[in-house]
């Protein structure tokens, strides 16, 4: 039974990707600092902040959805920093495999928390 924020698995899920994303743009060049280093982290951190947003707001089931299609189209901006990352050569390609499988499950989780929720 889903509780308390900390119960949504997918809560978790993106608040690891977003702590992943940042250490991997530690090593990300300075002058990257202002443009796609602040993209990717504000685009993977708003996944787990709109998760927990629509948590906030679940009393009613519309406004709880809506963070969580909100929290989709973070988590589909955040892989588009993460194709640019790779293409810029910061990231490999084992990196972007992992983290884009990473993404796809949250996604899943996401959509299925949006298809099945039902307020009390």
């Amino acid at each position: 039974m889903i509780k308390s924020l900390a119960d949504l698995e997918v809560y978790h899920l993106s608040f690891q990707i977003a702590m992943d994303i940042f250490k991997m743009t530690q090593a990300f060049p300075k002058e990257e600092k202002y443009s796609l280093t602040d993209q990717v982290i504000r685009s993977s951190r708003s996944i787990a902040a709109n998760i927990a947003e629509g948590w906030g707001k679940r009393i009613y089931e519309n406004e709880f959805k809506r963070h969580l299609v909100y929290a989709m189209g973070s988590l589909e901006e955040t892989k588009v920093w993460i194709h640019f990352s790779k293409s810029c050569g910061y990231i490999d390609e084992t990196n972007l495999n992992g983290l884009m499988v990473s993404l796809d499950h949250a996604g899943a989780k996401i959509f299925t928390l949006v298809k099945n929720w039902k307020t009390l």
